[in-house]
């Protein structure tokens, strides 16, 4: 028995021996490697890309919020465009209508009508560009023709044909004018 005792106790000591330089493997993977130019370039090489994807990111939430707004602000153009020629229209029987003395409490309702549609453009966010007067800007105005009035600076709006509008800052629809050409 004592033998076996004795075969037990070398065993362990085999074992506790064959671990020995396990352990002090292990401590010494625990230490940290040495940093060399390369590991510390590509760390920064991470470290830029992370930083710039987190600013991609933030960049495109940002862009994604000014899209929806700017898609809820002009979500009516479209029916706003459509409206314009009906209000052109009804501006012009207006106009026509207004010589016959025996239709003035019908022209003084569709007035009244057309001053309410008025109205509802302008709260709708619709701006009337006004032309007459000002200098010939292309960026508003469409230039159907050009007039003499030496009273008149040249490249002055004589007349506005058709009103333009815009919607916020955007262009709807152009005033179509006669430009003052002097020469």
């Amino acid at each position: 028995m004592k033998k076996n005792h004795h075969q037990h106790d070398s065993s362990e000591e085999k074992h506790s021996s064959s671990t020995g330089p396990d352990q002090s493997e292990t401590a010494s993977a625990a230490e940290p490697a040495p940093v060399t130019p390369d590991l510390q370039a590509e760390v920064e090489r991470y470290r830029d890309q992370a930083l710039r994807s987190a600013a991609d990111l933030e960049n495109y939430r940002k862009r994604m919020i000014r899209e929806k707004e700017e898609a809820i602000r002009f979500a009516n153009t479209g029916l706003l465009e459509k409206l314009l020629p009906i209000m052109d229209n009804f501006e012009l029987g207006l106009d026509a209508a207004r010589g016959d003395e025996a239709a003035k409490g019908i022209v003084d309702g569709f007035a009244m009508v057309h001053r309410q549609i008025g109205d509802f453009l302008v709260a709708s966010g619709l701006q009337p560009i006004d032309a007459v007067g000002q200098p010939f800007d292309p960026k508003l105005h469409e230039a159907l023709g050009h007039e003499t009035d030496t009273a008149q600076a040249d490249g002055i709006v004589l007349r506005q044909l058709r009103r333009g509008f815009r919607l916020a800052d955007r262009l709807i629809r152009p005033s179509s004018v006669i430009v003052n050409k002097v020469s």
